[in-house]
């Protein structure tokens, strides 16, 4: 499970370092595989090649009414490794769509990971604070 925010800064060349945190995990659960597709509220998600194929599979048999959301779950994937010096590179492509350019939020969402753009992330957390709770945690105990 992955959980947890991160605060990090693509370099020059559009690469991320990987939390040292999160890297044993990704090393012996994906052999440092991981597929990145673009999220609905305009950010990443980058899971690790297993979880993306349970994930894959589950898109792809969806009925021909989901074709669109077909095409930009599995259509905008791209399969990375982590390299040596522990970074994935992010294409150009899909640091476009989520609008990230340097500064980044990495979010653990349990099998998978949420890459947004840092200033993105922190006004949607905001909105999202200032609003009402959904109802579903009308009975949650904190």
């Amino acid at each position: 499970m992955f959980q947890g925010a991160s605060s990090l800064t693509l370099d020059t060349k559009g690469r991320l370092a990987v939390p040292t945190r999160h890297r044993e995990v990704l090393s012996a659960t994906a052999g440092n595989q991981l597929t990145l597709t673009k999220h609905p509220h305009g950010c990443l998600m980058v899971f690790p090649r297993p979880e993306w194929e349970k994930f894959r599979d589950r898109i792809a048999a969806l009925p021909m009414s989901a074709q669109w959301w077909k095409r930009i779950f599995l259509g905008n994937a791209m399969d990375v490794e982590v390299d040596a010096s522990g970074r994935v590179l992010i294409s150009p492509e899909l640091r476009a769509a989520a609008g990230i350019e340097r500064e980044t939020m990495l979010l653990g969402m349990g099998n998978h990971f949420e890459l947004w753009d840092k200033a993105a992330y922190d006004a949607q957390e905001a909105k999202a604070m200032a609003g009402e709770m959904p109802d579903v945690f009308k009975d949650f105990s904190f």
